[in-house]
């Protein structure tokens, strides 16, 4: 059940515009980004990769949560469903069957680092820059929340290919897991 659903049995409580959810609201969406950003700074400065895995469950279920803050159970749930209980599974299977080089290179690592702090700035600008050029001074609509039948119609419609195509990339991947582990 949803806050949104609990705060509206309360007599008197508007429960999308009324500023005591507003600040519960703010205060779950505090919690869940800090240990967002806890586990996910976690993830990748860990040097165990199952755990760092992990980390990433904790992360995906954190933006799960922001999204079902925001009124989006269905979002919240595909986001659960999907890439809690599919993707990160089919990367603990990749962990399990690759083999990662024993011992350490500290010259190669520092090159590694380097090449990665470079890769997350430049997707963090060009994130952003996507971000403020797609939303810019866009506000949330709280007072008529998109429904589950809107979301189907458009990814069933208008983004059918992007699916479809996410689904065979998903399927490839399973079938190159299996491969590589017979292989061996």
């Amino acid at each position: 059940m949803s806050v949104v659903v609990l705060c509206a049995a309360l007599p008197g409580l508007d429960p999308l515009t009324g500023s005591e959810v507003l600040v519960a609201q703010n205060v779950a969406f505090a919690v869940i980004g800090l240990t967002m950003v806890a586990a996910a700074l976690r993830m990748v400065t860990t040097t165990n990769v199952v755990h760092a895995a992990l980390y990433l469950v904790i992360v995906l279920a954190g933006a799960a949560g922001i999204f079902i803050l925001l009124g989006a159970e269905f979002v919240g749930v595909t986001q659960v469903l999907v890439y809690i209980g599919a993707i990160v599974v089919l990367f603990l299977f990749g962990i399990m069957l690759t083999r990662g080089a024993l011992g350490e290179d500290e010259e190669a690592n520092t090159e590694k680092r380097r090449m990665a702090a470079l890769v997350g700035v430049l997707v963090l600008v060009v994130t952003g820059g996507a971000v403020l050029d797609s939303f810019g001074d866009a506000a949330v609509n709280r007072s008529a929340p998109s429904l589950t039948s809107e979301i189907g119609d458009t990814i069933f419609s208008q983004y059918i290919v992007p699916f479809e195509a996410v689904s065979v990339l998903l399927l490839a991947a399973l079938i190159g897991a299996i491969v590589v582990a017979r292989q061996d």
